[in-house]
């Protein structure tokens, strides 16, 4: 005899509320595989970062020119 009956309104509540517990579950997996690939980036970046701001020599200074300013007969 059964103690109580659940009604088509409460399988369709039921189905819903699992339907959005994995939406979430698999929402959140995305989620963290998403951010683990942003910091493996991120590392990479400062990497390369930390590689380019090593100082470089200068180079060696030009020569000095004299200019001297054209003169035009009018």
């Amino acid at each position: 005899m059964p103690f109580a009956k659940i009604t088509g309104q409460g399988l369709f509540a039921i189905a819903c509320s699992v339907a959005l517990l994995w939406g979430c579950l698999i929402g959140e997996q995305a989620m963290l595989h998403h951010a683990a690939s942003e910091r493996v980036k991120a590392f990479r970046e400062m990497e390369r970062l930390q590689r380019k701001l090593r100082p470089a020599p200068a180079n060696s200074p030009l020569p000095l020119t004299v200019r001297r300013p054209t003169v035009a007969a009018a």
